[in-house]
């Protein structure tokens, strides 16, 4: 196959490096095959670009689409919602409902408020912890993604894992050129999934430190499940130490539950933030907590602000999600099909002879190249074959398969199993020929 059938992305891409940095609009985007790719339209789990090619897609764009493309529901509630006004400056109706939904469903949203985007929610919840706690920093974890901005890009990267330092002492690798090395001062990293580390730096170094915040599951860097116990451990010493526990729900939040991942573990944390699938597609977040917590932003103790939060068409958008997938509970139907994909993965990365990993809770998983069977931690996977990855991926959009450049993929309620059918007999032509 030649890259004729991008011609005329790469047509658009031209023309936009001439008006946009590096032709778009977010980094990943960069990194799609055979280079950033223009899209013209999508329904369901299938998407089309400029050229014609149609996709069966499992990026879902990075997640947020958790209904499919193009919802009905959704995209009537923000047309009839959008004719009253796209937003006011002031309070709405349909915030409040949402609002009321949300603390309805999500085990720690006793008070809640709407930003933009999860990078947004990230540094409200920072900021709430440290003027309750008084203390400055937040202890983080490796290849956990909290964002893009200075403070939380870090940990992301290493050039080789012994650049990553020894597991009680880490490196933090900025993420980016340009990021302050101030804000070193401001984190502990830790490999995640290691309770007893935590311990020992927390009994150091706790009344220096305001927070912990996790991904409840690692999903950006391995699909990475958290160890029995890890979680509730984690509960119990920011209880016995005074710190808030954060969970940043903007990938699990409402496509491994209803009410999170938070639900599904049983572990309540003080503040968390929602995105991604909140919004399907509309740019909507939410950071909820306890109200011990979030009473500082209720008494402007804590200053939260934002002209576009909560305009009309994202809460409208939000509203139709969670009404949908309330009344559908589409859960066991995503997590079944999605195990029924990474066994089909598994079973023909065998046959083709390819060492690959498929790991995750099965609506959203990894496929990496690796000798490991298991990864608990993101060291373990720096070793992985990634210029084989990006082999596997590029085979797989050549034949109308989409997945993220690096390995994850998304399943959603629009899939079904002539997707999931279809996209085993694909991987399997590709592997065979890797």
């Amino acid at each position: 196959m030649t890259n004729n059938r991008y011609a005329a992305s790469a047509t658009l891409l031209e023309r936009a490096c001439q008006v946009i940095a590096g032709g778009v609009s977010s980094e990943f985007r960069k990194y799609n095959h055979p280079h950033a790719i223009f899209y013209s339209h999508a329904l369901g789990s299938r998407i089309w670009d400029v050229d014609g090619n149609e996709y069966l897609d499992f990026t879902l764009s990075q997640g947020p689409l958790i209904l499919g493309h193009s919802h009905p529901e959704v995209l009537q509630a923000v047309q009839t919602y959008s004719a009253s006004g796209q937003m006011f400056a002031g309070q709405h109706l349909r915030e409040v409902e949402l609002a009321e939904m949300l603390c309805r469903l999500i085990p720690s949203a006793e008070l809640l408020r709407f930003c933009l985007d999860g990078s947004e929610a990230v540094q409200t919840a920072l900021r709430v912890a440290r003027a309750r706690t008084g203390r400055n920093r937040f202890l983080r974890f490796e290849g956990h993604y909290h964002g893009w901005l200075d403070n939380v890009a870090w940990g992301l990267s290493a050039p080789t894992p012994a650049a990553m330092g020894d597991r009680h002492a880490p490196v933090a690798h900025p993420w980016s050129q340009g990021v302050s090395p101030v804000m070193e001062e401001e984190f502990i990293l830790l490999p995640w999934n290691d309770l007893s580390l935590v311990e020992q730096t927390l009994e150091k170094h706790y009344t220096t430190i305001a927070a912990i915040i996790t991904e409840p599951v690692m999903c950006n860097n391995g699909c990475i499940l958290p160890r029995d116990g890890f979680l509730h451990g984690l509960r119990s010493l920011c209880d016995r130490y005074g710190i808030a526990l954060i969970f940043d729900e903007v990938i699990t939040g409402f496509r491994l539950h209803l009410g999170g991942a938070q639900a599904l573990f049983g572990v309540t944390p003080d503040l968390s933030i929602f995105a991604k699938a909140l919004g399907s597609g509309y740019p909507i977040s939410a950071v909820v907590g306890r109200r011990a917590w979030m009473s500082l932003i209720s008494e402007s103790k804590v200053i939260h602000a934002g002209t576009m939060n909560a305009g009309n068409p994202t809460v409208a958008a939000a509203l139709a999600t969670l009404q949908v997938l309330e009344r559908e509970q589409p859960y066991p139907r995503m997590h079944a099909l999605g195990q029924q994909l990474m066994a089909g993965l598994r079973e023909a990365a065998a046959a083709a002879g390819h060492p690959l990993l498929v790991q995750g809770p099965g609506s959203v998983f990894i496929t990496s190249f690796t000798e490991c069977g298991h990864v608990s931690e993101f060291r373990e996977l720096l070793d992985a074959d990634r210029a084989k990855l990006g082999r596997f991926v590029a085979g797989l959009h050549d034949r109308g398969v989409r997945v993220i450049g690096r390995g994850l993929w998304y399943i959603s309620a629009a899939h079904t199993e002539a997707d999931i059918t279809h996209a085993i007999q694909v991987s399997r032509e590709v592997l065979a020929g890797l």
